[in-house]
């Protein structure tokens, strides 16, 4: 039997939905809204018309479950469709939701083995970030097991060699129930994975950066070093506001000087000037990317002068070339730095360091040239 308050409810609301009728006013909405009151408005044993039975002279501030919870979604034309009441309970979340996570490739050699780039050093990156954000994490052997049966469960989603590569996303989130500010007293961890092609729509044409000067994604003490939702989130008001004008990415001032490079919004970046690459240091508020110190060993490897220091945005002025790295965009030549409404071009091209580089890392990637660093791991 429905309760007496829940059922004044209901009739009310079939009230309004026959006036609504009567005036060619009813909707889908109002019939939504009946149909929540229906659902919530099932026998729970008690009347809502009374307080719950609780020691309510001792309440802390904790979560206690309810009796109902409201949701409705948006999607990408922004307007948030009708919610409606259900049960409190567990919701379905898809896999690639936000949380602490990471990237890394396999790749399919000419023989058809599967290769892993660097998986050891994406454990340990979650690991410090996990640390730095009040989580548990995996270790680094249960990482590197979990990253193999997922990309061997999904073999046949590996693009034939020169295609593209698996990309692989471990997620760590808190999925425990938690009202206060604490750290979550559950987390799940969990792997998928994605075949992609080039991250630029550009493919491997020289990429147009923007320098922000008004929006800051990462400050000191921060969690500018950790590879979690809450240090891309701030790039992306900026990000959207430079592709709308033509650019491809936006490179990131320091927020204290606002003079300093940073790194772009997903990848780090270099600045070539005759022998000596030079890169903004990791100081807590640039990630320390895998792709990164790849680079910088390999062109060290070369004979190259590697320098980790602070890059005023004015030496962009003076240099030769400009290239960013990455798991997802790999290294990525750039054509172009706008400062100040001033555009500022670089060399590109075959006879460019950066190709030098790329062709190098991607070689060792996926065994056109042997890897003597131990860097890459065949699984099957």
């Amino acid at each position: 039997m429905i309760q007496r308050s829940c059922f004044r409810n209901l009739v009310q609301s079939f009230r309004v939905g026959s006036a609504l009728t009567k005036f060619g006013g009813y909707n889908s909405y109002t019939s939504q809204a009946a149909s929540s009151l229906l659902q919530v408005c099932e026998p729970s044993g008690y009347s809502d018309d009374e307080c719950a039975a609780m020691d309510w002279d001792n309440l802390g501030f904790g979560l206690i479950p309810t009796d109902y919870m409201y949701s409705m979604k948006c999607y990408d034309d922004q307007i948030f469709e009708q919610g409606q009441l259900s049960r409190y309970g567990k919701i379905e979340l898809s896999p690639s939701a936000g949380g602490l996570f990471e990237g890394l490739k396999a790749y399919r050699k000419e023989n058809g083995q599967l290769v892993l780039f660097h998986p050891d050093q994406n454990a340990i990156r979650m690991q410090i970030g996990a640390k730095r954000m009040c989580m548990p994490y995996p270790s680094t052997d249960q990482f590197i097991d979990a990253v193999k049966q997922t990309t061997l469960a999904n073999k046949r989603w590996v693009p034939p060699p020169g295609k593209g590569s698996l990309y692989i996303r471990p997620l760590l989130m808190g999925s425990g129930p938690i009202l206060g500010l604490a750290p979550a007293p559950e987390c799940t961890f969990l792997v998928f994975a994605s075949p992609v092609g080039n991250y630029f729509k550009e493919g491997l044409a020289p990429l147009n950066l923007y320098v922000e000067s008004e929006f800051h994604r990462a400050t000191h003490g921060g969690a500018g070093g950790v590879k979690t939702i809450s240090n891309y989130a701030p790039v992306l008001k900026a990000l959207s506001r430079a592709k709308s004008r033509g650019f491809s990415d936006v490179l990131y001032l320091d927020a204290v000087n606002k003079k300093y490079v940073e790194e772009v919004s997903s990848c780090n970046i270099f600045v070539v000037n005759g022998n000596v690459i030079s890169t903004p240091p990791t100081n807590g508020t640039i990630l320390a990317g895998v792709t990164r110190e790849s680079i910088i060993e390999i062109a060290c490897d070369y004979g190259y002068q590697v320098e980790e220091r602070r890059i005023p945005v004015d030496e962009l002025l003076d240099a030769e070339e400009v290239f960013c790295t990455g798991t997802a965009v790999v290294v990525a030549p750039v054509g172009s730095i706008t400062y100040q409404d001033r555009r500022i071009e670089f060399k590109t091209g075959a006879q460019s360091v950066c190709s030098e580089l790329y062709s190098t890392l991607v070689g060792i990637q996926t065994g056109l040239i042997k890897d003597k660093k131990g860097w890459t791991i065949e699984i099957q």
